[in-house]
């Protein structure tokens, strides 16, 4: 492998960089060398047909493309179409089944009568009050103070506890931000205009995005072992841990990953929908996918499906990391990271891993976008 005359090399080969190592060849007519110690391109968003059924199935957990950015929009759609998929998630919670996020039904299945919207507003209001919660300061108090107790025991405690291993009263608040509580019937997951899932999908889409003469990829390659034989002056676009690329030296962060169970069942439908959480601690996993109802579109055969069970677990040295837990203590180690990724020379970190945050596809790519026009292009 010639590293020499190399000006750009990316680390991880996901939304983030694999959208950069696109803008770097388009437009900067640029050879980017892209390294992935995964065997395929497109990180945790892969998807692939499953050869015993046909059926397109998400490697890494359901992805479901949504977006309110019309720049984001714009881009993604030059390389695929999407179709009509609308996501919609239900809960099993002792046996009954509930939707989330919380809406007017929910809420009125629940508490077992009818509500009109002003009803059920006031219901968990009087809850939120009756806590004593004012500055919400974790995940337990801020879920608290938006559905009060009765709703939090139910959907989020126990679910909380297994997906993360943490004390909800040690998580960031702003964890329970993302799901919204709505006093309509209204069942869409996310409220984003433009949602779908890519209809050829996500292994077609990120080779179109990496489909480029000046873009060379290399997988199952760790970037830690030709990191020494980079020239000095190449720029590296680095998207996996920021931990592990300066050595661990401040402490491991805190990282969750997951483990996935596939099963080829022998009915047309196990479930009725994509994704099925469950709330109970009795139950191992978090959430069960079942992939074919990503593509109505699609002639899925009609006596199997697939589908895929999710444990969540503590990220240990050799694991995937795939949500950082982001507690107290996370915070105060990132920090170091972050003033020494400031003072590196020729690296950009991007990315959920290399930024340490909570990203949505979306907000990957127009991450990604923003730093090749502020630090990139503006460098060139």
């Amino acid at each position: 492998m010639d590293l020499n005359n190399l000006n750009y090399i990316v680390i991880g080969a996901g939304f983030f960089g694999a959208v950069i190592a696109e803008r770097i060849a388009s437009k900067l007519r640029e050879r980017v060398l892209v390294v992935d110690r995964k065997s395929h391109i497109g990180g945790n968003s892969w998807s692939i047909a499953d050869p015993a059924t046909g059926i397109e199935c998400h490697c890494y957990g359901s992805h479901i493309f949504h977006t309110s950015d019309p720049q984001v929009w714009n881009y993604i759609n030059s390389f695929t179409e999407f179709n009509s998929y609308r996501h919609r998630v239900l809960t099993n919670y002792r046996g009954r089944i509930y939707q989330m996020p919380v809406n007017l039904a929910t809420i009125c299945d629940f508490y077992g009568r009818t509500m009109t919207p002003f009803e059920a507003a006031m219901l968990l209001s009087d809850e939120a009050k009756s806590s004593g919660i004012i500055d919400a300061k974790n995940l337990e108090e801020k879920a608290i103070y938006q559905i009060g107790r009765p709703l939090y025991d139910a959907f989020i405690r126990d679910y909380t506890l297994k997906q993360w291993k943490t004390d909800p009263k040690q998580l960031p608040a702003d964890i329970i931000t993302r799901l919204p509580v709505r006093y309509s019937y209204k069942s869409d997951y996310f409220d984003d205009p433009w949602q779908g899932i890519p209809l050829n999908g996500y292994h077609h889409l990120f080779e179109r995005i990496l489909d480029h003469p000046d873009v060379e990829v290399m997988l199952g390659l760790d970037f830690f072992e030709i990191r020494e034989q980079i020239p000095p002056e190449c720029t590296v676009i680095y998207t996996g841990p920021i931990d592990r690329f300066f050595g661990y030296k401040y402490g491991r962060l805190g990282w969750r990953t997951l483990d996935f169970e596939k099963e080829v069942c022998n009915v047309r439908d196990y479930q009725g929908t994509a994704v099925m959480n469950y709330a109970d601690d009795t139950v191992p996993f978090t959430r069960v996918h079942e992939f074919r109802h990503f593509h109505d579109e699609r002639p899925y055969p009609e006596d199997r499906t697939v589908i895929s069970r999710e444990y969540s677990r503590t990220c240990n040295l050799n694991d995937e990391p795939y949500y950082p837990v982001n507690a107290i203590q996370d915070r105060e180690i990132l920090a170091l990271y972050r003033a020494d990724a400031d003072m590196a020379t020729n690296v950009i970190f991007g990315g959920r891993l290399g930024s340490y945050r909570y990203l949505d596809m979306d907000k990957s790519i127009a991450s990604a976008l923003e730093i090749f026009n502020t630090r990139i292009r503006k460098e060139s």
